[in-house]
Parts: C-alpha cells; sequence; structure tokens
C-alpha cells in the first residue's frame, strides 16, 4: 500500500507515531499541539520558499508539530489532516483555544478598538481568534482579543454558530475573489479551497484537495438529479451547483470565483479537458 504523502507525515529519518509498523523510519514522534499565528500561511510540500504552495493554513487553526528545523516546522493540520512545511515563526505552542470565527471574506485587525488607527493585518474567512473582552468607540463595537488588538464585533460569530447553514451563500461570497492555485483565503483561493473553506463555515468538514473530494465527498448521484448544493467534478477540477442550471468556482479560465451557466461550462471545459467525471451531493 502506497500512503499519500498529503495526508501521512513520514520521511527516511522521521514519521508521526500513528504511522509506526506502516513504514520504516529512523524515530517516530507523536509530535505536539500548536496554533497558527500568521494571517494566512502557505503549507507546502518542502522546506523551500520557491516550492509550490500546496494549500493553506489560517491564524488561529490547530496542527501538529512533528520537527522544527533550519527556520522550517514539519506539521499535519487537524482540520483536514494536510501534511506539509510552514516558515517556524508562523506556529505557537501553549496558546489557548480560539472562540470565535471571522465571517465575512476579509476583515481588518486593528491594534486598538478604533477603526481610524493604520490595521495591523488582514484576516480571511475562516481565521480563528480567542476573544478576551468587548469594547465601543464612537459608537462602533468591537471584540478585542487577548495582546489588546481588535476586530469590527459584527465580523465575527463564536465557533460553532453558524453550523448547519448555507454553504452555497458561504461560495458566493466569494464572488471576483482572484483564483490562486493552493489558495483556501478570502485573499485569492482555488476550486476545491472554496468547497472545503464554504462547507467548513458551516460545520461540515471536507477533504482539502479534488480527488479527495471526487473520492470521498457525499454521495455520488446522476447528472439529472443536480440542485443547488450539489458538486461537479472534472479531472482535477470541482464545481458547486447554484442552482440546476448555474455553477460558481474558482476557475483558471476567469482567474477568480465565478458564476457560469452550467451547460456551457461544461462544452467549454469539454474541449480542452473532457467531460465532467462525476457528480456529488453532501450528505449531513
Amino acid at each position: 500500500m502506497t500512503l499519500d504523502r498529503r495526508l501521512n507525515a513520514f520521511r527516511p529519518d522521521l514519521a508521526e507515531a500513528s504511522l509506526r509498523g506502516k513504514v520504516e523510519a529512523e524515530r517516530f514522534v507523536e509530535g505536539s499541539k500548536a496554533q497558527i499565528v500568521g494571517p494566512v500561511v502557505a503549507l507546502r510540500p518542502e522546506p523551500d520558499l520557491a516550492s509550490g504552495i500546496d494549500t493553506e493554513l489560517l491564524m488561529g487553526e490547530e496542527v501538529t508539530v512533528f520537527e522544527r528545523s533550519n527556520g522550517w516546522c514539519w506539521v499535519k493540520s487537524l482540520s483536514d489532516g494536510y501534511v506539509g512545511y510552514l516558515p517556524e515563526g508562523a506556529v505557537k505552542e501553549g496558546t489557548a483555544a480560539a472562540t470565535h470565527i471571522v465571517i465575512p471574506q476579509r476583515t481588518f485587525l486593528y491594534p486598538e478598538p478604533e477603526l481610524r488607527k493604520p490595521h495591523v493585518t488582514v484576516l480571511s474567512m475562516g481565521s480563528r481568534v480567542r476573544v478576551s473582552g468587548t469594547a465601543e468607540a464612537r459608537g462602533n463595537h468591537y471584540v478585542v482579543l487577548d495582546d489588546g488588538t481588535a476586530i469590527f464585533a459584527r465580523h465575527v460569530e463564536s465557533i460553532g454558530h453558524n453550523d448547519g447553514g448555507d454553504y452555497v451563500d458561504v461560495a458566493l461570497r466569494f464572488l471576483e475573489t482572484p483564483y490562486l492555485w493552493g489558495g483556501r483565503s478570502g485573499l485569492g483561493i482555488d476550486c476545491s479551497g472554496l468547497v472545503q473553506l464554504a462547507l467548513s463555515m458551516t460545520g461540515r468538514a471536507a477533504p482539502r484537495d479534488t480527488d479527495m473530494q471526487a473520492a470521498g465527498l457525499g454521495e455520488p448521484i446522476a447528472r439529472e438529479e443536480l440542485r443547488r448544493g450539489d458538486f461537479v467534478f472534472w479531472k482535477g477540477h470541482v464545481a458547486i451547483m447554484e442552482d440546476p442550471e448555474t455553477i460558481v468556482h474558482a476557475n483558471g479560465h476567469t482567474m477568480t470565483v465565478a458564476r457560469e451557466n452550467f451547460a456551457a461550462a461544461v462544452e467549454r471545459i469539454g474541449w480542452l479537458y473532457q467531460q465532467p467525471t462525476g457528480y456529488r451531493r453532501f450528505v449531513g
């Protein structure tokens, strides 16, 4: 059996403890739990900034750290199991669990509860923060984080508050967001990242990459059954049905998240990349 390196941490010198007996390695480690402390952090297959981006992790998301070496961390995401390398300064152990999640496509983190102050950074939808208090300034309400920074209060919700919501509506908030290979944020996103983030914002788990989603996301259905919320797969691509005639997808044709007539998209994509390979419906 060949293990998927995207979901299993193993090298000749080091592997995660759960793979003992399945792979050969000099050492096996449990790893330590940590949180992402950068706003949007690229996860790469190699500890090299010239290496392509596999996916991205957002502030407050949790990882298991297997190794810190030469300015890099080798980690595994706790949410989807993705394995890769990220800069050592992007993760921190011993951080208290997040309490709230960012709900608009993007929001600003301010140095204090005052919108006229220069913002510290930009946070994407799905970023997780720990709220320790609230504040009001000139009629505007903010949540205050442990370090004193602040976010506009209506831009966050308690984690789990929106579980069971409409993930198609979430996906539509990303219209015109630039396409980014490996992207998974409101700053840039790819097709499978859009599916995963939209589902996660409504409390539903999904694999990260298109092939994983095509193999195990929900249940297969026939093309004639397609309705709002269903998924259409091509080789290396996925789209969400907004309604029986319209898809929304992050795509390299417009280089954005865009709406497109489904039949027209099948014809356009089929000219170069063949017909859809399957259709699936999320269950649960």
